[in-house]
Parts: C-alpha cells; sequence; structure tokens
C-alpha cells in the first residue's frame, strides 16, 4: 500500500504513550503511530473488533470474546459460509459479535486470509520447535 506524509498535532500525553510504546517494542515513532492509525480506523469502520497484542503478533479479535477474527473466519470457511451453522458452533457469541468478525473479514480478507494460512501450517513439530515449554516430556520412570 503506498503510504503519505501528512503533518498531524497530537496532544502531548498521546505522544508520550506512542513514544513508549515505540521504546518497548524497539520501533520508532513514525510506524508505531501509523500502525494505531490503522488499527483506529479499521475498529471504527467495524464496531465490536479491538487489537490485541499476541505471541504472533498484533491481531483482530471480537471484544469481548477472547477469540480472533481468524478463528471465526476459518470455521465459517470450513462450513461452507453457513451462517445457521457457525451461530450454532459459537452459540456463546452474540449476533452483533459474529457479525462484526465476518464484516471484517469481508472487509480486509488478505489480512485474515494470511492469518489462516499461517494457521494451517502449524504442525506439531513446528509447534514444539516454537514453544518448547508446550512439548511434553516423556514420563521419569
Amino acid at each position: 500500500m503506498a503510504s503519505i506524509q501528512k503533518c498531524i498535532r497530537l496532544p502531548e500525553a498521546t505522544v508520550k504513550e506512542i513514544e513508549s510504546a515505540a521504546s518497548s517494542s524497539g520501533r520508532d515513532f513514525s510506524s508505531v503511530a501509523r500502525d494505531l492509525l490503522v488499527e483506529a480506523v479499521k475498529m471504527k469502520n467495524c464496531p465490536g473488533i479491538i487489537y490485541a497484542d499476541g505471541p504472533t503478533g498484533r491481531r483482530a479479535r471480537v471484544s469481548g470474546a477472547g477469540i480472533d477474527v481468524w478463528e471465526i473466519a476459518a470455521a465459517f470457511k470450513g462450513m461452507d459460509e453457513n451462517y445457521t451453522e457457525l451461530q450454532k458452533a459459537y452459540h456463546w457469541l452474540s449476533e452483533p459479535q459474529l457479525r462484526s468478525a465476518l464484516s471484517y473479514f469481508t472487509l480486509h480478507p488478505e489480512e485474515i486470509e494470511a492469518r489462516i494460512a499461517r494457521n494451517q501450517d502449524l504442525t506439531s513439530e513446528k509447534v514444539a520447535k516454537r514453544f518448547p515449554f508446550l512439548a511434553r516430556k516423556p514420563a521419569a520412570e
């Protein structure tokens, strides 16, 4: 995506928060500010979606549900996009939560498809290599 340079004025407290986030992540101010603005616009267009940090980076999540958008999208695709089946599978999610996730998927398919592909590529060997503390140890004899 092409980027355009703009000059904006920010409240001092906001600048300090961005500087702190940049410092703790080892990134520069501009890239952190850009990412936060992009996320804010996406959240504005999909009420009910938030961003959360995780072991594989920041990702879109359903607010109040603790589930990532890609998980719902992958299930929906696996159910041949049958919304009734999706509702049954995620019975604890409200109608607005499911619709928000699917709206986000519709608006940002490349982002969600990449996340789905990344997770489909995981094998138990790859997980054990990436997260050795999760691997089961043989019981002591």
